[in-house]
């Protein structure tokens, strides 16, 4: 549909400028020329390299070039006849006017602009519907949105790497929300669950790791019905990373269904958390628990509170587990054996976690 609008435009000026113009992508297709013999046309590979490394004129074979589209990665590229400076105001006029009104087709008519704004709310509720009935779009299909974060890889190759896993543009969406985070709105099956999602994501982590040999986290939201609810499972997405960067180090992979007591205190305000570890910890604050009292801890919960198979995993005698519960009881007034002071404990422990992960307000 680009390449037609393109030869439109391109038809309509022609007269205007007396050379030959047109447009040209990243393979060195002609898809657009006021010269029709050359459209359809190949340049060959490589020789538009330079044209698309920069943002400036290029001159190459008695054209003028110079890139049009997205700024940090352009996918199209103006060319006039001829290397002198006529040449290049025709092209700097040319590549502002036809990429403001590829700009304003995207945003009528392009299907992954118009879920890009769905998504951010960048939508009004009401004028939803009827955009989604002119582009075709089904009310009645699942999506789920799944928030890719990496480290330490240029967002443009990032955004290609994704876009190859998932070729049906008809049907999923790669939209880049910031430098390290590209959401994917991705059409679901009614068979497929959780479990098939975090197939997927883990696949799109192990991708990254074994090409660029980065970090990679993904974030899943809920899988919703209706074009308007992308928005609801993009917002899960991102609560589903961050809550598991404060509570989940470990975990690469988050699902938003899978974040239990998490998400409750996540969303909890920093003065009701203050006032509740305040409480629980009357007769020493927790910061009074070394290093080896809290990875006990740990063991111990992580052992469903069984003494014996705790201090096997932690390679000491049994009774000197009870020394060390026997300590944090006579420290904190919780004993971990009780299985009420221990749900305590554990949540406290959420909740001191949180705090600790929050930015200091000056």
């Amino acid at each position: 549909m680009a390449n037609t609008l393109f030869q439109s435009v391109i038809h309509q000026i022609k007269d205007s400028v007396n050379r030959t113009i047109g447009i040209v992508d990243k393979s060195g297709a002609v898809l657009a020329c006021s010269d029709l013999n050359l459209v359809g046309t190949v340049r060959p590979a490589g020789s538009l390299d330079e044209v698309f490394a920069s943002t400036e004129f290029v001159t190459a074979d008695n054209y003028t070039f110079k890139t049009f589209g997205m700024p940090v990665h352009p996918e199209y590229a103006i060319f006039v006849e001829g290397t002198d400076d006529l040449a290049a105001s025709y092209a700097g006029i040319l590549s502002t006017t036809i990429s403001s009104i590829k700009q304003y087709y995207d945003e009528k008519y392009d299907k992954a602009h118009f879920i890009k704004n769905v998504m951010l709310d960048n939508v009004l509720p009401g004028d939803i519907a009827i955009k989604a009935k002119e582009l075709h779009f089904s009310n009645d299909v699942s999506r789920v949105v799944l928030l890719v974060r990496i480290l330490g890889v240029d967002n443009s190759q990032a955004f290609d790497t994704i876009q190859a896993l998932f070729p049906d543009r008809s049907k999923d969406f790669v939209i880049n929300v910031s430098d390290t985070d590209i959401a994917i709105v991705k059409e679901v099956h009614q068979n497929q669950d959780t479990r098939d999602l975090e197939k997927l994501a883990t696949s799109i982590a192990d991708n990254f790791g074994s090409e660029y040999f980065t970090h990679t986290f993904v974030g899943i939201g809920t899988v919703v019905t209706g074009i308007k609810e992308i928005a609801q499972s993009f917002k899960e997405s991102q609560v589903a990373l961050e809550v598991g960067k404060v509570f989940d180090t470990e975990k690469t992979i988050i699902s938003y269904d899978n974040l239990g007591i998490a998400r409750l205190i996540y969303q909890l305000p920093t003065t009701l958390c203050e006032a509740f570890l305040k409480e629980v910890f009357k007769r020493g604050s927790i910061e009074s628990l070394d290093n080896e009292t809290l990875f006990t801890i740990q063991k111990f919960f992580e052992n469903n509170l069984n003494v014996s198979e705790t201090s096997r995993k932690l390679f000491v005698h049994r009774n000197t587990l009870v020394y060390r519960l026997e300590k944090i009881r006579k420290l904190t007034g919780l004993d971990l054996r009780e299985f009420d002071d221990a749900i305590v404990f554990k949540v406290a422990l959420m909740v001191k976690k949180y705090l600790d992960a929050r930015p200091v307000r000056l």
